[in-house]
């Protein structure tokens, strides 16, 4: 006998809904055999995921990607690549990262930590491409390189404060970011940033949609490696005169480090690209980079 449905429960208030947030982790493990780098493993679960694709370069490339599309209030998100002994890699992600509106005071901040643990002569290139940060962002991140003896890592981190073709201003923002190296217990590099709504406001004057003298970009590279500080002077003769771009440079004790601001984020990319072509001696930029 044919029975008719029970009817459908009523959806709760709108105060009472919990806004589904996105989690995920991906790990990639790596090792040196017969002079070359291979896939030892890779584990990957909710939105994080990883790919290797075919490539004619000399390392292996790794992409991480957050199938969620972006990152928000309360959302997680963990990336780790572990290179054994002599292991080489690139890692990049496939596309910029997005960090959007956190959803208010309930919503939280949106987390994002990145792992590279490299032994001894192993080296990593960490080059994502760049986060976008949207007006009412809340973001903590924190990347850190873990160095065996003789392991090297090349790092680039790159900002953009909303889609300037679009007339998009941040005046609201919640932005902690911080990069670290280690070498065994030993700290060699400290680099953390933040910015918030204060920072990009002067009293007066209303919500300013830049930062540092009117940029809307800043990216920060970082080489750690013995005799890194050799670079600092073909960085700073390649970085001389950019267009819409400024940079920064300093070598020193096996560091070299970059600062680059600039008025959007495709003359930063491009300057990025220029430093990365010297850091890397002349090697061609990962493959899913876009400038």
């Amino acid at each position: 006998m044919f029975h008719s449905p029970a009817p459908m429960p009523m959806p709760p208030a709108a105060s009472q809904v919990a806004m589904q947030r996105a989690s995920g982790a991906a790990l990639v493990e790596m090792i040196a055999k017969a002079g070359r780098t291979h896939l030892a493993d890779l584990w990957q679960s909710g939105s994080a995921k990883a790919m290797l694709p075919r490539i004619h370069g000399p390392d292996p490339e790794v992409v991480f990607l957050n199938t969620a599309g972006g990152l928000t209030g309360g959302d997680v998100l963990r990336y780790a690549l572990d290179l054994g002994p002599g292991a080489r890699a690139v890692a990049t992600t496939q596309t910029a990262e997005r960090a959007y509106t956190a959803g208010g005071p309930e919503g939280g901040r949106a987390s994002m930590q990145v792992r590279l643990t490299l032994g001894p002569g192993a080296h990593a290139d960490w080059l994502p491409q760049e986060t976008i940060l949207y007006d009412g962002a809340a973001l903590s991140r924190r990347t850190r390189a873990d160095l065996a003896p003789g392991a090297s890592v090349l790092m680039a981190e790159m900002l953009v404060l909303g889609r300037a073709a679009m007339g998009e201003a941040v005046a609201e923002l919640a932005l902690s970011d911080r990069r670290e190296v280690w070498r065994g217990a030993v700290p060699v590099l400290v680099d953390p940033f933040a910015l918030t709504g204060a920072s990009l406001s002067l009293p007066g004057t209303g919500p300013r949609p830049a930062l540092l003298a009117g940029a809307r970009a800043v990216a920060m590279l970082a080489l750690v490696a013995n005799g890194a500080e050799d670079a600092a002077g073909p960085l700073r003769s390649a970085l001389a005169g950019l267009e819409g771009a400024e940079a920064a440079v300093s070598g020193w004790d096996g560091r070299c480090l970059v600062r680059l601001r600039a008025a959007d984020g495709l003359p930063m990319k491009r300057a990025v690209a220029r430093a990365l072509h010297i850091l890397r001696g002349g090697v061609s930029l990962p493959r899913v980079w876009q400038i």
